[in-house]
């Protein structure tokens, strides 16, 4: 949190002056070390506390300030069952998360809530029309204690995020109600997010919980990627430093400190082997079912972290990695959009002042929506959804069946660049094709109602969720030849591991070979556009996004386009796009994924 920054004092679990009594502390810790467990003290004949404290650690992560339950697949997780079939669970929603945290919290004392970045951006139209307001109001009742920032909490840029962090009224759109936004009363750690001119942290690196005699340090960072994954505007005048390196850098000035209990808040993850939220990780050995850039980081981050919890890519995990002096370290995600908490019991040994790393035990638990709703979260939703309701329960559209967001290939995927080509059309008819980056599609549409307007119907709420970046779409001449060379960089380059496969519009076709490696995993002579080969030397115009446009998610290529030409943002090519051809006696079906030829 900023110095300008004013904690709420009156919170009862929150404590932020920490250091001042530092010294006194390490002294009293002293004393203890020299006492057996159980031991009196003489001069009051009062008994000292137990040597061991168990902390409880209660973990989120990505939210992307979804306050009312996730729609569709975005709001259900899969549970692997004794019998090893699965099922699914609908989950989600602050009115269960509320409740599901503040049931774990009851009988633990010792008890910290932490999240691991993401919080807001991306987010639906509740939030994201108030600049996420909503979901800080939200996570200061849920009693959030700390945060690190992740990418999306640059989305609007760094003079925001310090807006969300320190309160007061949005530049340019004011106040959206009576009251003045306070901001969040919880500190954003970005410890590894410098500001150029000055080298200094935009925020504080690392954060002290404490409560008695009992104290632990967090360092929040989120990947050094970010300004692969967010608009240029968005990271302008930061620089982005290893996740590694800043954590440990920290990590010794936290013992300096005499803070020896440390969390890791890591904007960075995981892909486990299944997507069942209660999947072992660790069988057969610790970590063996996880993979992705979380691995590397933590087999390198100090053994004086104690736990790591992560987020960035979505997914549900609760595993052990060996830290590099090869003893097992608990690192966590709890998937996405407020579907999973994770409970970590963090034991507090009082002599050493650190974590007793064996006794560590973390899960994973569905916030399930069976629970009672929490009163306070329901009346903040019903206020921002009266203020959003002129705008949000306007119909754009209608589809007949439900859109969505899922698959290598996604049937909104290829929705969404057919909107684009088509108004790309609209503003240049030489246009040829349309790409769409799969991480700008959010959400799917479904075909139930939601809210009271009608099957089928698509209200502006529902294409927010699904595009709320507020990307423009724009025109850019390619040669041929770097037309293919940006498909070939979804499988190569940044994206080797990681691919990224971009959603084409209908007239791109082309294969794709899952058994070959890098740039070769696209055949390159299956490529047709309009059932024509490409030619490499012909000049194609091509309707991208404005992120993909400048380079974004590793397409160096989609970023060296000429003979500019920018439209509106893409949620309002969406709309025209469904408006002009839906209707509810015609409505749009949703598109066969078959644009892609996979090979697996």
């Amino acid at each position: 949190m900023p110095a300008t920054a004013q904690p709420n004092q009156s919170r009862r679990r929150r404590t932020y002056g920490m250091l001042a009594a530092a010294a006194g502390l390490a002294t009293v810790g002293a004393m203890l070390a020299a006492l057996p467990a159980g031991a009196h003290d003489s001069r009051h004949g009062k008994p000292l506390p137990n040597r061991y404290q168990d902390v409880q650690l209660l973990s989120f992560n990505d939210l992307h300030g979804n306050l009312e339950p996730p729609a569709g697949s975005s709001g259900r997780v899969t549970e692997l069952q004794a019998d090893g079939t699965t099922k699914t669970i609908d989950a989600g929603g602050v009115e269960y998360l509320a409740t599901h945290l503040r049931q774990a919290r009851e009988g633990n004392k010792y008890s910290i809530t932490a999240a691991g970045g993401d919080m807001v951006g991306a987010s639906p139209l509740i939030s994201g029309l108030f600049h996420d307001e909503p979901t800080i109001e939200a996570l200061n009742k849920l009693d959030l204690d700390v945060t690190s920032v992740g990418n999306h909490e640059f989305d609007e840029g760094a003079k925001e995020l310090r807006r969300l962090q320190n309160g007061g009224c949005h530049p340019t759109d004011g106040c959206y109600t009576d009251k003045k936004f306070k901001g969040a009363d919880f500190p954003y750690l970005a410890a590894n997010v410098l500001k150029e001119k000055t080298g200094k942290p935009l925020l504080k690196p690392y954060w002290i919980w404490k409560k008695k005699d009992v104290k632990i340090g967090f360092i929040g960072v989120t990947l050094e990627d970010t300004p692969g994954v967010v608009s240029a505007e968005g990271v302008k005048g930061l620089t982005f430093k290893d996740e590694v390196q800043t954590i440990n850098k920290y990590a010794r000035e936290l013992q300096r400190k005499g803070v020896k209990s440390i969390v890791a808040l890591i904007h960075e993850g995981g892909l486990p082997a299944s997507q069942s939220y209660n999947y072992d990780c660790d069988s057969p050995g610790g970590g063996d079912g996880i993979s992705g850039p979380i691995v590397d980081i933590a087999k390198n981050v100090s053994p004086s972290v104690d736990a790591l919890v992560t987020g960035h890519t979505h997914a549900a995990y609760a595993c052990t990695i060996d830290d590099p002096s090869g003893k097992p370290r608990t690192v966590t995600s709890a998937a996405s959009f407020g579907r999973l908490y994770t409970d970590t019991t963090l034991t507090y040994d009082r002599f050493t002042g650190d974590i007793a790393r064996t006794a560590v035990k973390s899960a994973n638990h569905v916030v399930t929506r069976t629970v009672p709703k929490a009163p306070d979260m329901t009346s903040l939703i019903s206020k921002w959804n009266t203020l959003a309701a002129p705008i949000g329960n306007r119909a754009i559209g209608h589809i007949s069946g439900d859109v969505p967001n899922t698959g290598t290939e996604s049937p909104m995927g290829d929705l969404i660049a057919d909107a684009q080509l088509w108004y790309g059309k609209k503003l240049d008819a030489d246009t040829d094709l349309a790409l769409m980056n799969p991480g700008g599609v959010r959400a799917g549409l479904t075909y139930a109602a939601k809210a009271g307007e009608g099957d089928g119907v698509v209200t502006y709420a529902e294409g927010f969720t699904v595009q709320p970046f507020a990307n423009t779409v724009n025109l850019q001449n390619f040669t041929g030849a770097q037309v293919v060379q940006a498909l070939k960089e979804q499988v190569s380059g940044p994206n080797a591991t990681a691919t990224k496969i971009l959603q084409p519009s209908a007239n791109l076709t082309y294969t794709l070979d899952l058994t070959k490696t890098g740039a070769d995993r696209v055949v390159t002579d299956t490529i047709r556009l309009n059932g024509a080969p490409i030619d490499p030397a012909a000049t194609y115009r091509v309707a991208t996004n404005s992120f993909l446009a400048g380079g974004g998610d590793g397409f160096t290529t989609l970023g060296q386009g000429t003979n500019d030409l920018v439209g509106l943002d893409d949620l309002a090519a969406l709309e025209q796009y469904l408006t002009a051809n839906s209707s509810a006696a015609s409505p749009i079906a949703p598109p066969v994924p078959n644009r892609i030829t996979i090979v697996q």
